[in-house]
């Protein structure tokens, strides 16, 4: 591996997939919020899975020392990348593996479509895996002549509708179990008629679907929780099985990995394993959880390959106020717990990786100044909920008004002409600078003349400030300020006499 790949931040990243919204965010969020099918779906969804992890988290007594722990090994992780990259590529080519090195989605795509090629086949079963959905992998292998078959429930939900996933555990939370049953019944050709919307009933026509596709398959593509730098272990963590399928019956195995996704030590796999179950689906220990290092001869897959995904990564590396974005884990605590997330859903974000997540790693990949992009780091109230929920400690909130700077620096710089909120920010800056200036502007403001009605409330403000009144009312200030009411009712004492005076 040559230092190259990771690293000159100031090179830009092109070919990012699924990284880039097709519109600002307020557009689509605008959209969104007038769909009560889907807050619907959504509120009962992430109360319920947060409720459940909250349970689980308090069964543990170190659960914060644990937070700590993971956001300690992530930080060790960001700070000896080079290396980890070159001892992880070591141990898995000696074990039979072989690792292909992508700059951005496209080069992925065409790296594991040649891999494909190779073997001759033209369908493929995928487990569920975020860095896929990043390239846009299923759409590029489509127009190649190769059907992608996803075989996790939720993604297999989504891609039968010709939808998009909308959440990072769960795709297709948006949906209800009966709009579920419909799709299967309008693209399953091995279906049931008189299938019903009873889940167990819509799980065992999704496994009959999916059994032939696992004995027919020579090819699968997967993804992958962990890289264990000091074996050259990949490490694959579900909750149905179908994951275990695709991982052991195929010939071919080819992986998707981002870079940041290494841990140093095999030991530290097990701080990951109590952090990531309880986050993500509010359970103890995760159902199926794969490890495979290299080839065994005559036991699974006999070509395995790995490629190695940077696509924006090392832009995000080089940020080193955002650079924690990178410690993600992929558990959507963060998604569960956020006010703004639960009324827009994950569409409304545009990229792959919605919610607070999304709202910060995105921009870090394509780069704040992407016109895609820049407004994903105001797609927030900056409650704090998303930091407290993280088993990393990323600090969303704090990376967040980050990049709002870095957005605000890059406008400025392109306008000459200084805006609404300048002028305001200019016009606070002489005010605050002196109480004599602060009493005049306290004289001059006419705000008590704008409040109406027997309530006394501010009902709309002109200007910038309009757009705060637009949803919300504020109380009319006092008739009068403290520095006022101060001097009017208030007499400075007489100075006392010194003690030389008194003697």
């Amino acid at each position: 591996m040559s230092n190259t790949f990771l690293g000159m931040p100031s090179l830009p990243v092109f070919g990012g997939g699924n990284l880039h919204a097709s519109e600002p965010f307020p557009a689509a969020a605008h959209r969104e919020l007038g769909n009560t099918s889907l807050r619907a779906n959504l509120g009962h969804a992430t109360h319920t899975i947060r409720d459940k992890r909250l349970r689980v988290v308090a069964e543990v007594p170190d659960w914060e020392a644990m937070r700590s722990a993971g956001a300690a090994i992530k930080e060790s992780v960001m700070a000896r990348l080079p290396e980890l990259l070159e001892q992880f590529e070591a141990n898995f080519t000696a074990r039979g593996g072989m690792i292909h090195w992508a700059r951005d989605a496209q080069e992925a795509n065409e790296i594991i479509t040649g891999l494909i090629r190779a073997t001759g086949e033209t369908e493929v079963v995928k487990v569920k895996s975020m860095a896929t959905q990043e390239i846009g992998l299923n759409e590029y292998l489509q127009g190649q002549g190769i059907a992608a078959v996803e075989t996790d429930l939720a993604e297999l939900i989504v891609q039968l509708d010709h939808d998009r996933p909308s959440h990072i555990l769960v795709p297709a939370i948006h949906k209800n179990r009966g709009q579920i049953r419909e799709i299967f019944l309008r693209e399953m050709d091995d279906v049931d008629p008189a299938l019903t919307d009873d889940p167990a009933r819509l799980a065992e026509a999704a496994r009959k679907h999916l059994r032939r596709k696992f004995l027919a398959a020579k090819v699968a593509v997967s993804g992958a929780n962990f890289g264990l730098a000091d074996t050259g272990t990949l490490t694959v963590v579900e909750s149905e099985g179908n994951g275990r399928m695709c991982l052991t019956l195929p010939e071919t195995l080819i992986t998707v990995m981002g870079i940041e996704k290494l841990l140093p030590r095999f030991e530290d796999l097990g701080v990951f394993m109590q952090l990531l179950p309880r986050s993500s689906t509010g359970e103890r220990m995760n159902p199926y959880t794969s490890l495979w290092t290299g080839v065994t001869p005559g036991d699974g897959p006999q070509n395995v390959h790995l490629v190695m995904l940077d696509n924006g990564r090392t832009a995000a590396l080089a940020d080193i106020q955002g650079r924690s974005a990178l410690h993600c884990i992929r558990c959507s605590a963060c998604m569960n717990v956020c006010p703004v997330y639960e009324r827009t859903g994950g569409h409304a974000y545009g990229s792959t990786y919605p919610g607070p997540i999304g709202a910060i790693l995105s921009p870090l990949m394509t780069g704040i100044k992407s016109e895609e992009n820049n407004s994903l780091p105001y797609a927030s109230s900056l409650c704090g909920a998303c930091f407290d929920a993280c088993p990393v400690k990323i600090n969303i909130p704090e990376i967040l008004v980050h990049l709002r700077g870095v957005d605000v620096d890059s406008r400025r710089a392109k306008i000459k002409v200084p805006s609404q909120l300048e002028m305001m920010m200019k016009g606070a800056e002489w005010a605050f600078s002196s109480g004599q200036k602060l009493n005049i502007v306290e004289k001059g403001l006419p705000l008590g003349r704008l409040a109406a009605g027997p309530d006394k409330v501010i009902r709309k403000l002109p200007g910038l400030a309009g757009k705060w009144t637009q949803s919300r009312d504020i109380p009319a200030p006092p008739s009068q300020s403290f520095r006022q009411w101060w001097a009017r009712d208030h007499v400075a004492p007489e100075s006392s006499p010194s003690a030389g005076e008194q003697a």
